[in-house]
């Protein structure tokens, strides 16, 4: 069993910057393959994929619109994965979720089709 928190949401400005972190438990955590996925106000708007990261942090996947400008870590000795976010576009804005899966692939991971645990959420609110 993993359970994940997210937490560092908040209220930026365009183009400010903005670490969330999700912090696991369970022993296992670091066998996990991590997703970041966000979800825009409204509530026929789908959770939307925003990045992966392998179980040892050496591989990560990003959707195109935030390549270049996100960036995934983890520290598993924290039990740990962090969202780092640079130049934030309203667009952005929703509730940010982390997902672990303990079977899957890092370009699986945007379906989100092999989540096993999510997490509850964190707001990003991103002001023009």
């Amino acid at each position: 069993q993993v359970q994940l928190v997210e937490s560092g949401g908040g209220l930026v400005h365009t183009g400010d910057s903005l670490t969330l972190s999700c912090a696991a438990s369970g022993r296992t955590f670091s066998t996990y393959v991590v997703g970041w996925y966000r979800q825009a106000p409204g509530y026929s708007r789908d959770r939307e994929f925003v990045g992966a990261i392998d179980w040892s942090g050496g591989t990560t996947d990003y959707a195109d619109s935030v390549t270049c400008r996100f960036t995934i870590s983890r520290d598993n000795g924290k039990n740990t994965v962090y969202l780092q976010m640079n130049g934030l576009q309203p667009e952005d804005g929703g509730v940010y979720y982390c997902a672990a899966a303990g079977v899957a692939t890092i370009t699986s991971m945007s379906t989100g089709e092999w989540v096993d645990y999510w997490g509850q959420g964190t707001q990003v609110t991103v002001s023009s």
